[in-house]
């Protein structure tokens, strides 16, 4: 019997109610921002999957602030919990809620964003490969772009997996083409205002780009945005995002945006409640990472993806 096994019998004795047995189970969410256009989908996801298998689930907004969520956490073992489920505000700040939920005997999800921290004991993760999104934009950018060109790359929040991992899989493909460089590499928080100043800025001072690969969506609206403010046209400057959103599916429709990735929000969130009741419920089938694939959108394809 593993450490993790003891702990949930040890809690489940102490409190006389076995998660299994629960008749209505609860489980606690804390999301990195209620204000993130994906994460919203995400966030409504889980929230229409817990209304199809009748379990509660108890929402909180971390707000960005990795101690408020670990306040989140803590709150939610103290109320005792089904399981809990987070979207990390930081990834690389995981282990102090994993500890707690594992000292518990509570198990716990993360989605969307992948922890630094190795998943098992009773941690989970349910996401999608972020270095993949990073190889599908910038392929069909360099190619796009007939493998010349200046390229600048627009950085997440830099506490995340996708950041790192979308950023390395755009240079992955960079370096595979000797004829294209990044001229340009700073962040704008995966948000569409810091995106349309960011993108200002390189305008102002003179930045020379051919294309822009944008960590998500919002930054790659942003710079649509600076780029119409400025005079620039999408057929001279390329832009991808990623996640497939709504607006940015839209802008795709106007000719605007030349590419984005499909990231299955509704998918995450509806795989990490239903892994969160399993695990809670005893089942040991649940694989400790869930990866739901990434897919490409280009003008070509998008219709299929309005309604995703």
């Amino acid at each position: 019997m593993n450490r993790w096994i003891q702990s949930l019998c040890a809690f489940s004795l102490a409190s006389m109610a076995p998660i299994a047995a629960l008749a209505n189970p609860t489980i606690g969410v804390s999301m990195a921002h209620f204000d993130d256009n994906f994460l919203t989908t995400v966030r409504n996801a889980m929230a229409a999957e817990g209304k199809a298998q009748n379990v509660t689930l108890d929402f909180e907004d971390a707000q960005g602030d990795v101690g408020r969520q670990v306040s989140q956490v803590e709150s939610f073992v103290s109320q005792r919990v089904s399981a809990i489920i987070v979207n990390p505000a930081d990834a690389s700040a995981t282990k102090r809620m994993t500890d707690t939920a594992r000292r518990a005997g509570i198990p716990i999800v993360y989605v969307n964003r992948k922890p630094d921290e190795p998943m098992g004991g009773g941690a989970y993760f349910v996401g999608s490969d972020s270095l993949v999104a990073g190889h599908l934009q910038m392929d069909y950018l360099a190619k796009q772009m007939k493998g010349q060109g200046n390229v600048a790359i627009m950085l997440g929040e830099l506490s995340t997996d996708a950041t790192r991992d979308r950023t390395k899989g755009v240079k992955d493909i960079v370096a595979k083409n000797p004829g294209i460089h990044v001229v340009e590499e700073q962040t704008a928080n995966f948000d569409r205002s810091q995106g349309i100043n960011l993108v200002s800025q390189w305008l102002s001072a003179g930045k020379k780009f051919n294309a822009i690969a944008a960590n998500n969506d919002e930054m790659a609206l942003g710079a649509l945005i600076a780029m119409k403010q400025a005079g620039v046209s999408p057929k001279d400057v390329l832009v991808g995002g990623v996640d497939a959103t709504k607006d940015a599916l839209n802008a795709m429709a106007k000719g605007d945006l030349a590419v984005t990735v499909f990231q299955d929000g509704r998918g995450q969130g509806a795989q990490a409640v239903d892994a969160a009741l399993k695990v809670a419920g005893g089942d040991k089938s649940v694989p400790k990472e869930t990866w739901i694939p990434y897919q490409l959108v280009t003008p070509d394809n998008y219709k299929t993806f309005l309604n995703k």
